[in-house]
């Protein structure tokens, strides 16, 4: 079956469209019961349900490349191992110098770390070119003190968009957890 959306290349035209469908569907079924069977048959309102909802999931496709283009993005996510010497409580995520997140973490979350999951902290816009990544963590260290640490990324950023891994892990021999910033190669 043709699909309307791919008729549309450009985000205005295809959200005028959307519009006049959710208009003609709302007026269909805000019709007196005996207009609507006669001028809307039941397959052409399954029709624009079908359409309306697709071309709602396109909008929000261009939405988020209008908000987040690909030349442009950085995608920034928190890794943990077992966490032995370390127990997380915040993050804080500087780019050159500006907070631009921070997050406390829950029991739930922390043991979503533990157990292999990776959990995404930013997504933004950054420009080409020449940027420092910092991380401050925050928690409770070896011997139940209070630990801070923080890790810093050197990085040039190009036109591909840019994935940043904070990694904390244990390091046995020392005893101590070791934080990392990691660039994720491009695909």
């Amino acid at each position: 079956m043709f699909s309307l959306c791919s008729a549309f290349t450009d985000r205005n035209s295809l959200k005028a469209y959307f519009y006049a469908l959710t208009a003609a569907f709302s007026l269909a079924v805000t019709a007196p019961a005996g207009a609507q069977s006669a001028d809307f048959p039941a397959d052409d309102l399954e029709f624009l349900k079908k359409e309306v909802l697709k071309l709602n999931r396109d909008l929000l496709v261009l939405e988020e490349d209008l908000l987040f283009p690909a030349q442009s993005q950085i995608a920034v996510y928190v890794s943990m191992d077992v966490g032995h010497f370390f127990d997380l409580d915040s993050v804080k995520l500087h780019i050159d110098n500006k907070l631009v997140e921070t997050h406390l973490y829950t029991e739930h979350q922390k043991d979503a770390l533990f157990r292999g999951g990776i959990q995404p902290l930013f997504k933004g816009n950054l420009k080409s070119g020449e940027h420092t990544i910092t991380a401050f963590f925050n928690g409770i260290g070896p011997e139940q003190r209070e630990f801070k640490r923080a890790a810093t990324l050197e990085l040039d950023k190009t036109d591909e968009p840019a994935v940043i891994e904070l990694r904390i892990s244990d390091a046995g021999g020392k005893q101590q957890p070791e934080f990392t910033v990691v660039q994720w190669p491009a695909p």
